[in-house]
């Protein structure tokens, strides 16, 4: 879901930019820094998730964990998903430097609103935790394709049907991801009780 450069317009880069860059301030002034650990392992699972390809038809998707990593940092997700994209560019061009901005919205946006939609159900037991979970990890992924897609759209009416496709191609790893995230957030849960109960700064 990486947008590469040269293929967004001026101005939606520049928003993107600024609204990343509004995101991550936020972040930074609400993040507890007793969780900085927390939010580097976070941010290195995201960027492990980009390596790991689901086949989709002659193409590929990969995991995305940008709902996980919403419910569990809130507004903390910005510059952890920021830190990831950004190794993420350099190192694989995936994306690209003047993308970032647009690229970082699309992923950390959709984290922050799975913190605040599906986080209370993660703080319970059982099968709310479960339907939790699985939103978590497929809701992230939804919002996110539908951001990328709008980036396309609003930049040139001939990406329209790109975007369209791309919405589409990623409904086998919004379940994926949404199956993987109830492991994750049971592992999580049972690991430290109060992970997802306990109240984030700001």
């Amino acid at each position: 879901m990486h947008i590469s450069e040269g293929v967004l317009s001026a101005p939606i880069l520049a928003g993107g930019a600024v609204l990343a860059a509004a995101g991550t301030a936020i972040g930074l002034r609400r993040l507890d820094y007793d969780r900085l650990v927390t939010v580097a392992i976070l941010s290195a699972a995201f960027f492990v998730g980009s390596l790991v390809h689901v086949p989709v038809g002659l193409s590929n998707a990969h995991l995305v964990l940008n709902g996980l990593i919403g419910a569990a940092l809130g507004w903390a997700s910005f510059p952890a998903i920021l830190v990831g994209l950004t190794l993420q560019a350099v190192l694989f061009q995936y994306g690209g430097i003047t993308a970032l901005g647009v690229n970082t919205f699309n992923m950390a946006a959709p984290a922050v609103a799975c913190c605040y939609l599906f986080r209370p159900l993660l703080a319970g037991t059982g099968k709310a935790r479960a339907v939790g979970a699985f939103c978590c990890g497929a809701g992230g992924v939804l919002l996110a394709a539908l951001l990328t897609a709008a980036s396309l759209a609003l930049t040139d009416e001939g990406f329209i049907r790109s975007a369209q496709v791309l919405v589409l191609a990623h409904v086998p790893v919004m379940l994926a991801e949404g199956l993987l995230t109830i492991p994750l957030v049971a592992y999580l849960s049972k690991a430290d009780p109060e992970f997802f109960s306990a109240r984030l700064a700001g």
